[in-house]
């Protein structure tokens, strides 16, 4: 084998280890938010729900980009050219979220949102049990 092809293959086998360090990485993640907001719901915490839901996100988010999409290696502008798109993508949730997020706005109004608000509501004070949840009854 060649000096050249054995460097090669060092160079490739590096490359997989690290892929797979990254993507042991985000399986642990990965765990950790599915069962932190069992853990958060069972204690009561919301704070530990949003940080393991949102929080461990956004780190699972910013390894994929760093590493699979290859973005801490790209030039620069790449970077500038993400953060815009993300910047411009808050906007627009800014700007239609009062909107989507009500049954009612300056000239709609969401019928059916607002009918299945008031059968779910309804069906909870039915109910009488304080349960939350979506439609098994415990005795």
């Amino acid at each position: 084998m060649s000096e050249g092809a054995k460097h090669h293959h060092e160079h490739e086998a590096e490359h997989i280890r690290h892929y797979t360090k990254i993507y042991v990485i985000l399986l642990v993640l990965f765990l950790v938010s599915v069962a932190g907001p069992v853990v958060g719901g069972l204690v009561g915490s919301k704070a530990l729900v949003l940080i393991t839901a949102f929080g461990i996100a956004l780190v699972k988010a910013y390894l994929v980009c760093a590493h699979f999409m290859h973005l801490n290696i790209e030039k620069r502008y790449i970077g500038y050219l993400l953060g815009t798109t993300l910047v411009f993508m808050f906007l627009f949730f800014a700007g239609v979220s009062p909107d989507v997020m009500e049954h009612r706005g300056r000239n709609w109004e969401n019928v059916a949102a607002k009918q299945e608000t008031a059968r779910a509501i309804a069906e909870h004070a039915a109910h009488g049990d304080g349960e939350h949840g979506g439609g098994a009854h415990h005795e």
